[in-house]
Parts: structure tokens; sequence; C-alpha cells
């Protein structure tokens, strides 16, 4: 498998098994990849997903809310997800919350459909969580951090053998932070623990165990957000501070994940590997939504609707897959076969109190309104069983010296029965998707590729009228161009791509205590620019361009709170006149975007750019100090315009991080 990064410098990487589940160079992948490494995340202090993710090439983050995301790119929702390259199988792209980074070794993004092993296609992209592993050498690292709105944050990594062979192996990962913010009345707290055995059962059987938590306690956060104009249509004009949420608002969330994983070497370089997967999550809240417009002179025309909400989830998925290389027309060639079966069973209720009290703005913003006593019972409630079952196998076939074929087929058979907020929700759907890629060779160190994939997605969301809709489904295509430096430090991609999704998911509305939804037809075009590596000796850099138009079956604009044009640059240098002093800068700009409110109402956020600079001084070999300065302008931005409501994005922020490793 791809060698971690922890202990290289270098920004990317230049192997990823995201697309096929074979360990391919980025230059081998028909595929557009970005990897956010190690040296990446710590120069940049990226804790948590949505922060990494925001600096991804052509990925957009929506923060609709305080503690939920969704993820975008090439203009569609992110919905797959992998941890080690084994599917999550009922992830969607919604995130409860903060997911934090500690535990991970690195990113994978690869953009574009990957029904492969996600068990669904989906164009826009799959985001792959790479777990660090116990090591055969005793390292270990702890981390204190303070930073702006009293955020302190106390981490620390130890990973080694654990018997005098090293045939024992673990790894133990911890993190506290607590933080306030600068909303008014919000802040927020999270508690990580991961630990991972490894264990030779012999000279050619491994074993690994591992279990990872993260409690979150965040108070004070926002369900819904701002109304974003008053009822004459002009836009509203809030301070950065400005929340809907009252201080007692909570979401409390705990999420643990296990896993097992047994990888036996078969000889003659195949190799079997069983994974099996289990996620268990929980949620507690009191929250307040508040909905309506309010009028410019008065503030009137808001209302309340308070909600206590219980989910409980279950997710399961069992994965076997082997894979190795074999000889074919006189060449050698690679191939991966395999199956899983997962199963998700859903529990949640809802309680209301006090709908609809009357509401001004100036109460909404100084969060006065009074916690209700929840006690009409439960109004709402859900409970489903999801299961999926795929099989799949792909290879890489060296055609000739300079032209592979990368091609794979998987075949997925989704249902789900219960009830979801007390209307029916049943679905059963099967799906072959095949996958297929050209990769080029016109250089020693440049490829030209072209790749195809179908689109296949169940749906979970609900329309207007309380029905599931249907399935997505597609077709997505790719041409590109890619270089890797001889010495295999610095990669660059070039990539032009069309997607047509029917039925994606779009938000409508809020009704009856939930969100629905309406299914948009949309073709994507688009093309990105990325560069990532060791650009000359301490100098790294990761560098990417993504422009992409969205239209409509009528050829109309559609989802266009997504931005046309993103640009993300991180890069750090070494200062040889001042050994052990690294300067960096992180670049964030995206092109305008708007939202129609209908009535002839549209919110827009113009264009906007987050400059963020980091300093890093090694004092010693085991002692570094790190200081990071977020949106050094100060610029003042909607965080999103996926939703009708939303709030400001953080302004000016500082921390400073003190490293020891050994």
């Amino acid at each position: 498998s791809a060698a971690p990064t922890e202990q290289s410098p270098a920004f990317g990487a230049s192997v990823s098994s995201s697309a096929t589940g074979l360990d391919l160079r980025l230059r081998e992948t028909p595929q557009s990849v970005s990897v956010t490494s190690q040296a990446q995340m710590q120069a940049f202090g990226l804790n948590e997903v949505r922060t990494l993710l925001s600096g991804v090439t052509g990925v957009q983050v929506e923060k609709v809310e305080t503690d939920r995301t969704y993820f975008s790119a090439r203009g569609f929702d992110i919905t797959n997800f992998q941890e080690d390259g084994i599917v999550l199988p009922f992830a969607s792209g919604l995130l409860n919350g903060d997911m934090d980074t500690a535990i991970y070794d690195r990113v994978e993004v690869l953009r574009g459909a990957n029904g492969l092993l996600s068990s669904t296609g989906n164009p826009s992209a799959t985001v792959n969580f790479v777990r660090k592993r116990p090591t055969a050498k005793l390292q270990a690292s702890a981390g204190l951090t303070l930073g702006s709105w009293n955020l302190r944050r106390v981490d620390a990594d130890v990973a080694g053998p654990l018997n005098a062979s090293g045939s024992l192996r673990g790894r133990l990962i911890v993190a506290d932070e607590d933080k306030d913010s600068y909303l008014d009345r919000y802040q927020a707290r999270k508690q990580v623990a991961s630990g991972v055995i490894e264990a030779d059962l012999g000279p050619s059987t491994v074993l690994t165990l591992g279990h990872a938590q993260q409690n979150n306690r965040p108070q004070g956060l926002m369900w819904g957000a701002l109304p974003l104009y008053y009822s004459d249509g002009s836009a509203i004009d809030y301070d950065s501070s400005a929340s809907s949420a009252p201080a007692w608002a909570r979401w409390d969330t705990n999420d643990g994940r296990s896993f097992a994983e047994l990888l036996h070497d078969l000889g003659g370089g195949w190799s079997a590997k069983a994974t099996f997967n289990q996620r268990r999550i929980s949620s507690d809240t009191a929250m307040l939504y508040v909905y309506g417009t309010p009028d410019r002179a008065t503030g009137a025309g808001l209302f309340s609707w308070p909600s206590t909400y219980d989910h409980q989830e279950r997710q399961t998925l069992a994965d076997v897959q082997v894979r190795g290389p074999f000889e074919l027309g006189g060449r050698r060639h690679e191939a991966v076969f395999g199956a899983s079966a997962g199963r998700n069973k859903v529990d949640m209720a809802s309680s209301y109190d006090d709908l609809g009290q009357a509401l001004t703005l100036q109460q909404v913003l100084d969060g006065s309104f009074a916690m209700p006593d929840f006690d009409q019972g439960v109004s709402a409630f859900g409970h489903r069983i999801d299961k999926r079952r795929t099989v799949y196998s792909a290879g890489k076939f060296n055609l000739s010296d300079s032209l592979k074929l990368i091609a794979g087929l998987n075949l997925t058979r989704a249902s789900s029965a219960g009830v979801q907020y007390g209307v029916d929700h049943n679905y059963r759907a099967s799906k072959t998707q095949p996958f297929a890629g050209l990769v080029y060779d016109v250089h020693p160190n440049v490829s030209v590729y072209g790749s195809a994939a179908s689109i296949f997605n169940p749906q979970t969301e609900l329309d207007a009228s309380g029905a599931v809709l249907d399935p997505v489904e597609g077709r997505t295509g790719e041409l590109g161009l890619k270089f890797e430096s001889s010495d295999k430090r610095l990669n660059a991609s070039l990539a032009v791509f069309r997607t047509q999704q029917d039925n994606t998911a779009e938000y409508a509305g809020f009704a009856n205590g939930i969100s629905y939804y309406r299914g948009v037809d949309a073709t994507a075009r688009g093309f990105e620019a990325e560069i990532a590596g060791t650009v000359a000796p301490g100098w790294q850099l990761s560098a990417g361009y993504a422009q992409n138009r969205i239209k409509g079956e009528d050829g109309q604009n559609v989802r266009t709170f997504v931005p046309r044009q993103t640009l993300r640059l991180s890069t750090t240098v070494a200062i040889d006149a001042v050994p052990g002093l690294e300067l960096g800068a992180s670049l964030k700009w995206q092109s305008a975007i708007s939202r129609d409110q209908g009535g002839g109402i549209t919110s827009a956020q113009d264009a906007y750019a987050l400059l963020d600079l980091m300093a890093r001084y090694r004092f010693s070999k085991h002692w570094s100090l790190t200081a990071n300065l977020r949106n050094t302008s100060d610029e003042k931005y909607l965080n999103s315009l996926l939703w009708d409501q939303n709030y400001y994005g953080e302004p000016r922020s500082a921390s400073v991080t003190l490293n020891w490793a050994y």
C-alpha cells in the first residue's frame, strides 16, 4: 500500500488507491486526484475536515449551519466517503458537527465518478480518509495550541512496538479542544481518542484492530441560520458575530468507529484482505429554528420552531478483496476482485413545543427566546434499515510499454425499508456500473488520459409531498494531461470534464419541521489544473484552479450557489538565512455566487479571497513553534448560499502551537 506521509516534508503524494483499490501512481490514475499530506496539515493547523477540504482543488465547503456542512465538487454534492479505501456505504454529503483530523495520516480526494469501489457512482468526488497506523519504531508527539476566542487544544500521539520482537505494534492518539467563537453565544468542545493494534499472526498474516471515538459538545449552535433579506427584498447586513441561536441550544454527538482488518500474503505478489467496519452514531439535541422574513422598519415577521431530536444509527460493513499481478499476452498486469455487504439501522424522534411564536429580528439576534419544556410528546419519528450488496473488479492492463487500460465493473443492489418522519421510506434498486480509462505515456514524465463512468446513487431526501426522491443517474467523462517529475516529488495535472446528472437533490424549503428537496437535471462542464509537491529543496507547493459551468435541461444556469471559479494555493518555504525558520501562505479564492429566493429577490455573495499566513521555527531537534494567522484581511463573507439562510464566516484569527516530537 501507499507509504504514510507523516515522515515526509512534502505536500501531496505520488500514490493513491482511491480510484480502483490498486496502488496507482497519480500519473497512472485516469482521474484527477488531490492529496493533503501530514506536512500540509501540520503547517496550516488543519485540525478538522471542513477546514482541510476547503483548501482542496475544486472542492466547495457549504457551511449551512454552525454544525452542519455539505461538500461539493464539479458542481454536485460529494456523497462518497472512504476510510483506508473502504467505502462508508451509508455516508451522505452531510457532516454533523466537527470531524477532527488527528487520527488521519492524509486525505485523498478523487474527483469524478467513483462507482467502482464506493458502491454508488457520483460525479463530484470521493474523499478517502487514510488512518494513522502503528509503526515499527517508537515515535511520539504532543502539541499545545492557544488561539483567538479562547481556543485551547492539546493532542498527543504515540506509536511503536509493544513486544521485544516487534510482532505486536500499537498506536494511541488523543485530542481535546475547547473554544468559544466569534459568533454570539456559540462555543464548542470535542474529545477524540483512537487506538490501533497490529499483530503479526505469522510470516504472511497481519491482524489489525482499531477503534476511534469523537464526542462533540457544542452550545449555542444554530439550526438553520439568519434570514438573508427583508420583506421588501433588500439584503440584511449583520455584524459578523450575529447568530440566531439561544445559549441553551445544544447538539451532543457521539461518533464511534471500530474496524478489524485481516491481511494475508498469498504469495506471488497476491494478497487477500478482509475488513469489518462498524460505526455507531448518537445525537441528542435541543435547538431553535427561526423562519419568516422580517420587516425592515419593525423587525417583525419571524417565527419560532424549537425542537429536540434524538438520533441513533449503526452502520456495519464487511468487505473482502484479493489483488495481485498476473501474466497475459506476455505482459504483467494487476487486478483486484472484491465483494462487500453493508447494513444501516436508523432510529430518530423529534419533539416540538412553542411553535409559531412571533419574534422580531432583535429578539432573534439577542438570543432571548426561552427554552421550552418540550413536554408535548413525540411529534415526528423515523426508523429504517438500509442495505447494500456490491461485487466489483478492476484491473490495470499494460497494453504496451506506453499504453495502460484501467477498467472495472461494479454491481450494486441497494434497498431501504422503514418510515422517515412518518412517511414510508422504501426503495429497491440494482445497477451495474462500468468504468474505463486509458493512460498513454507521451514522455517518461508525461501522460495523457481519458476515462468514462456511469452515475447511480439512491437518495434519502424527501420531496415536498414527503416521498423519497428517485435515485440520481447519469454519466461522466474526463480527459487530461499529467506530469510527474523524475524524482517523483512533484505532480501536475490538467483535466477537462463533462457530467450529465439527473434528479440531483436540491434544497427547496422547510416545512413541518423538515427540509424538503426537488430533483434537478443538470449538465456540468469545466476544467481543473493542479500542481503539488516539492518544487525545490525546502519549497513545498499545492495549488489548483477549477472552473465549471452548470446548465439545466433548458440551457439555463442552475445551482448558482456553486462558484464557477475557485483557486486554492498553499506553500511553505524554508528560510536558509535563518536555519529552522519556515514561512508559508494559503490562499482561497472563489467567484461570486447567488441564490434566487423567488418573487424577484436574489441573495448574492461577491467574489472574495481569504489569505492565511504561517511561520514555524524549529529551535531544536524535538521542539517547534508554529504561528498561524487566518483571514489576514478580515474579509466579511457569507459561508454559503446553498440554503435560503446563512451566517458570516470567521473573521481574522490567530493561533500558536508548541509541538514536541520524538
